[in-house]
């Protein structure tokens, strides 16, 4: 049984209960970067702490397997030290789960347990805060390269609608409004050009018929300075006329002031320096009127001209400023076709840019809650136990009485082997039996005084011997 005993070595078991505390800040507030539930992220934990760098270090540093290092490699120890630690979790649907070690010392496995359970509350900390991290600089790439796509992007947006300034679907209706504008205007122009042409038809035939009624020549004169001055005044009487029945901004009115500052202009320089009034011959009432009339209806006719010119020009003007907005409405299609896929491309980019911003907040919130330590952790609810018994007792029980059981058939078997192989007689009836003849005398038999020694100290022996072997195996049993 002592021999036995050794194969069955008094082992102590110490565990620790772990609790998972959930994240403190509800999950609409904050949400968090781990969602895996427990009994997926602890075989991981588990992984990680029974590394063989984590186990060689625990090993070194608590002095544990002294006589498996004296005569096994490191591996093996590391080894034989995942086999004693065991993590389960207590149920299914409960976040909480057991570390236990398994040493021939209780208060080592004590000691290893606290160790382990430190390192799975310190490794889901780390884990954890790792993780947000990691997720959090993820998301600031990312969102940095949304940033420069959707920057180009933007530029890409600027530089086409530059550079098709006034054709874009979004100026279609102030094209619209401005071509409007500009055919009224052209319409309004149109309509006092026929007027004035009409006036000069008219004025024409008036200085037809004076012309007709005979008259004396009208002696020469500094004719231009006169003429140039009766078409000003005249341009003046027609303005104030029209100012009467028109709005300072009425076309004709416009026209007519332009007229009368080219006419101002022009007479300024029809003057000539130093030059001497030269007296006019005296005239009859009757030719200075007729003149005069003339003079006026020519005056007046310049005015016409003049006017008819500028609404020409103004004319030609308005309509190419109709064609360019009818050429930019014409291209609003093809705009609007290439600005759709520029702004689609852009929309899609901004989407992804402002989802990643958003996420990039989240994480950078997970990663604080877990900095802070109040996102979910373990927390050591049943500190590391120190066992008062073997774990294994039974265990032990059961090697030691088969070992009792297999020496009491072992000795039976000796027994029966010495009583097999012994050929003396010791009775008469065994010598009848044998010999199947009477037996006449009995000799009893003669021993010296030293065989007679020899043979009590060989009882004391064996008596001795008996009762060391008795109280080995209560001491064995005892302890």
């Amino acid at each position: 049984a002592p021999l036995l005993a050794q194969y069955a070595p008094e082992r102590y078991r110490s565990e620790a209960l772990l609790l998972v505390i959930p994240q403190q800040v509800p999950n609409d507030y904050v949400t968090p970067t781990m969602t895996q539930p427990i009994e997926e992220r602890l075989p991981a934990i588990t992984d990680q702490i029974l590394s063989r760098s984590r186990l060689e270090q625990i090993i070194q540093q608590m002095d544990l397997y002294q006589a498996e290092r004296s005569r096994q490699v490191m591996e093996d120890v590391v080894e034989q030290m995942r086999l004693d630690v065991t993590t389960s979790a207590v149920r299914r649907d409960a976040n909480s789960f057991r570390v236990s070690y398994v040493s021939d010392d209780a208060e080592k496995a004590r000691k290893v347990t606290e160790r382990l359970a430190s390192l799975y509350i310190e490794q889901n900390l780390k884990d954890r805060e790792n993780q947000a991290d990691s997720t959090s600089q993820f998301l600031a790439t990312q969102l940095e390269e949304a940033k420069t796509r959707l920057i180009e992007q933007e530029k890409r947006l600027e530089e086409y609608r530059k550079s098709h300034a006034g054709q874009l679907p979004s100026q279609l209706q102030g094209n619209l409004q401005a071509m409007q504008t500009a055919s009224l205007q052209l319409q309004s122009l149109n309509e006092s050009t026929n007027r004035a042409q009409e006036r000069r038809l008219l004025i024409e035939r008036q200085i037809a018929d004076t012309e007709a009624v005979p008259v004396p020549a009208v002696p020469p004169t500094e004719a231009a300075p006169e003429g140039t001055a009766q078409l000003l005044e005249t341009a003046r009487s027609r303005l104030a006329l029209f100012q009467q029945r028109y709005t300072p901004e009425h076309p004709e009115v416009v026209s007519l002031q332009r007229t009368i500052a080219e006419l101002v202009v022009k007479l300024e320089s029809e003057k000539p320096v130093g030059a001497v009034p030269v007296e006019k011959p005296s005239v009859t009432p009757a030719e200075a009127a007729q003149q005069k009339r003339i003079l006026d209806f020519q005056a007046e006719l310049a005015v016409i001209d003049h006017q008819l010119a500028a609404n020409r020009a103004d004319a030609a003007r308005l309509k190419q400023v109709i064609a360019q907005y009818q050429a930019k409405i014409d291209v609003v299609p093809t705009r609007e076709s290439e600005l759709v896929e520029l702004t689609r491309d852009y929309a899609t980019m901004q989407a992804a840019y402002t989802n990643l911003l958003v996420k990039r907040e989240d994480a950078m919130l997970a990663a604080n809650l877990e900095r802070r330590q109040i996102g979910e952790q373990f927390r050591l609810l049943d500190t590391a136990s120190l066992p008062g018994r073997p774990y294994n007792q039974l265990q032990r029980f059961g090697v030691m009485a088969s070992g009792a059981a297999a020496g009491l058939v072992i000795g039976f078997l000796i027994i029966g082997l010495l009583e097999y192989r012994d050929a003396s007689f010791r009775s008469e009836e065994e010598v009848l039996r044998a010999l199947s003849v009477p037996v006449l005398a009995l000799i009893p038999g003669m021993n010296s005084d030293r065989e007679r020694r020899r043979a009590r100290w060989r009882r004391w022996f064996l008596d001795a011997c008996g009762a060391a072997v008795l109280l080995a195996a209560g001491l064995v049993l005892a302890v």
